[in-house]
């Protein structure tokens, strides 16, 4: 559905932009420029979908920057087109798809999207809050209606009035699997591994445990990408440029309210678990105990400039650098202090799979989950970190950089 209305947008762009310029070229560039920035908006989730304000906002941002990129474009360009033009485009368009989105998206929901009724095979009292999240996120779209604990009489006589299977416990299903085979033909059979990742874009821990060999077997194949090196060293020397004059500005401030050193350092885990100097502006006052602590700890040490270079990660710019060299990527699970690590590691199952790639400036549990102080948030978010683990990508890559920016905006994580 989201993937129909992104290219509902692209294509309303398009005509739009095209009446008015009749440059093909640009049009095109607007419109796919729009829908990036849209994207990177999330303004093709469903929570925004539901919403015609959200839909305002985000698309309101997302036209705001478009038209920055188009009006340089239309600079260089061998055609020039008045800038009246682009901004009555740009107009039109920003009152056109929020509202095309929001019907679109109300008419999939309550005309197409028909409820699909499972029976689960597994033990309601182990999964069924994961399934109840499912259920909410899917708006309705995923219904578990029984869950049987498999013997041959409960499997023969339940399975034919639900659509589909979900295997929630693999060892169960293997008990009932001769039993299910008859039905493979008429029913879906799926597995709670595929539907959570697909839904919740995490793996709950306990999900994990449900199916271990075949997790334990994805995330040892992880492994870095030359693509992902060259994004890296391309992007770390790009945002080294693009930063210089905020971390010079800000190493001043901080000179003048709190005195030297500007440069704040610290040992944190890597790639293998590799200790490694991570690199950053310092936000905060000097440290007295040398004691490791989460930053939402030590909000009386905060610098008055820390309190705006922290939320907008200007704090962080310096640690281009440590990409450069190779010791964190641009996209990762961020390093936590070795004190941390030592201990997550002993108190939370799976958590030193985190370690099997770079490190990251931002990273999928970034920009999908809130910053982390307690063991639970700290599990939740490790969630997150193996299901990028698990499914990294170039394209995954490219799609977290953008969502950062949306991220930085909403004040997302960062404390």
């Amino acid at each position: 559905m989201n993937n129909i209305i992104l290219l509902v947008n692209l294509i309303i762009s398009f005509l739009i932009n095209y009446s008015l310029s009749t440059n093909a070229f640009l049009a095109t560039i607007t419109s796919v420029l729009l829908v990036l920035t849209a994207y990177a908006f999330r303004t093709y989730e469903y929570d925004s979908l539901e919403s015609l304000n959200e839909q305002l906002i985000r698309m309101l941002i997302s036209a705001f920057f478009t038209t920055l990129f188009v009006i340089l474009i239309n600079s260089i360009d061998t055609i020039s087109l008045p800038t009246h033009k682009i901004f009555t485009g740009t107009l039109l368009t920003y009152f056109a798809l929020p509202f095309t989105n929001v019907l679109c998206y109300n008419i999939n929901v309550n005309r197409f999207q028909k409820p699909k009724k499972y029976l689960v095979i597994g033990r309601k009292e182990e999964i069924g809050h994961i399934l109840d999240e499912i259920t909410e996120k899917s708006k309705g779209k995923y219904i578990f209606s029984d869950y049987v604990n498999p013997s041959p009489a409960t499997v023969q006589q339940k399975i034919a009035k639900y659509d589909n299977i979900l295997v929630a416990n693999f060892e169960l299903y293997k008990h009932a699997q001769y039993l299910i085979e008859p039905y493979k033909s008429l029913k879906k059979i799926e597995y709670l591994s595929d539907l959570s990742e697909k839904v919740l874009k995490r793996i709950p821990l306990e999900v994990i445990d449900k199916f271990r060999e075949y997790y334990e077997l994805e995330f040892e194949k992880a492994k870095e990408s030359p693509a992902k090196r060259i994004i890296d060293v391309l992007g770390g020397i790009i945002g080294l440029v693009i930063f210089s004059p905020s971390i010079l500005i800000s190493s001043i401030i901080i000179l003048i309210e709190d005195g030297p050193p500007v440069v704040f350092k610290q040992l944190r885990i890597g790639k293998d678990n590799k200790e490694f100097l991570l690199i950053k502006l310092r936000s905060m006052r000097k440290q007295t105990d040398g004691k490791a602590k989460f930053a939402d700890q030590e909000q009386d040490r905060i610098l008055k400039i820390g309190k705006i270079i922290r939320p907008t990660r200007i704090d962080e710019s310096l640690q281009f650098w440590n990409i450069l060299k190779g010791d964190m990527s641009i996209v990762g699970p961020r390093p936590e202090q070795i004190p941390f690590v030592r201990e997550f590691e002993q108190k939370i199952p799976y958590y030193s799979y985190r370690h099997k790639l770079k490190p990251g400036l931002t990273g999928w549990a970034q920009i999908m989950y809130q910053y982390s102080s307690t063991l639970e948030e700290v599990k939740r978010k490790l969630e997150y970190d193996l299901y990028y683990i698990k499914n990294r990508s170039t394209l995954m890559d490219l799609r977290i950089i953008l969502q950062t920016i949306e991220a930085v905006f909403w004040r997302r994580g960062a404390r």
